[in-house]
């Protein structure tokens, strides 16, 4: 953990899933208490900025979006993503899977002009599914939680078997990785067993991909995204976590072919595990902000 804290994330944040950029609506989230808010242009570019109007401060996730341009709700001021009105555009990111936006008021590292996007199977050729939750912690408490890999049958069951930590990173390892050897449950009693490797490319983000047996190639990223306190002055992040799936076996066309079917059952497995999740990162934030936490 101390080792991702250290790594630069040239200032970019994970916001979303890119399917939940619309053509007639924009995308808005938070990141670190600044609003933003996200849409596509005439050419089907990405643009963000700031998710206030810069006429009288109207909230622009209320806005629509026509023809490209961001047009706010309460007096029509239309933004096309160029500086307009003391309006600025921050640097925004689609990586085929997840959207991306550069904070640099709030990083304060040296910027890059793209995010470091994991390795990962070809969107075109896999099943892409995208889970968002919520939590009362920080992103490190996500992050800790991803890279405990003991507790996965023990706490999760219903989802893993035989779960055996085969490799654990040492102090002056170049591959920084766990190899995890388990099986994960596919349906009643039929289990595929395969060998995973979890790393952290950044302070924010945890990679799992399996590196041997059913689906081997598949990628589950993990990222922790700041919100800002909630009402209570505590820490509020979201974990947006991405699965992109392959297979080598001739039935998996099919199956790509049936995603939008099966992207609700991939969001419903990965629900299960973060109410538990979620928990236990709750769990070690309320313990560090008032010195009990043992670790």
């Amino acid at each position: 953990l101390r080792r991702a804290q250290a790594r630069p994330t040239g200032n970019w944040y994970v916001v979303g899933a890119s399917r939940e950029l619309r053509p007639d609506r924009p995308l808005a989230r938070t990141v670190a208490g600044h609003e933003a808010v996200l849409w596509r242009d005439t050419e089907g570019r990405i643009v963000a900025g700031p998710g206030s109007c810069p006429h009288l401060g109207a909230p622009l996730r209320d806005s629509v979006v026509r023809c490209g341009t961001l047009v706010c709700h309460w007096h029509g001021l239309a933004l096309n993503g160029t500086p307009f009105a003391g309006w600025e555009p921050w640097p925004a990111h689609d990586d085929g899977v997840l959207v991306w936006v550069r904070l640099d008021q709030v990083g304060a590292e040296e910027p890059t002009a793209r995010p470091a996007v994991p390795g990962r199977p070809a969107a075109a050729g896999a099943l892409t599914a995208v889970y968002t939750a919520v939590g009362v912690c920080e992103p490190d408490d996500i992050v800790a939680n991803r890279l405990d890999p003991w507790h996965g049958a023990w706490f999760h069951p219903y989802s893993f078997v035989d779960l055996t930590v085969a490799r654990t990173p040492g102090r002056a390892d170049e591959s920084d990785s766990f190899t995890v050897d388990v099986s994960f449950k596919a349906a009643g009693r039929l289990v595929a067993p395969v060998r995973a490797v979890f790393t952290a490319p950044g302070p924010r983000t945890v990679v799992m991909r399996i590196i041997e047996g059913e689906g081997r190639g598949s990628v589950v990223e993990t990222h922790a995204t700041p919100l800002g306190p909630d009402a209570l002055g505590r820490p509020r992040t979201a974990v947006v976590e991405a699965v992109v799936a392959t297979s080598e076996r001739p039935g998996f066309a099919v199956a790509r072919r049936a995603a939008p079917l099966l992207r609700p059952l991939i969001r419903a497995a990965a629900g299960r595990l973060w109410r538990d999740d979620l928990a236990y990162a709750e769990r070690r934030w309320a313990l560090r902000s008032s010195g009990d936490f043992p670790g």
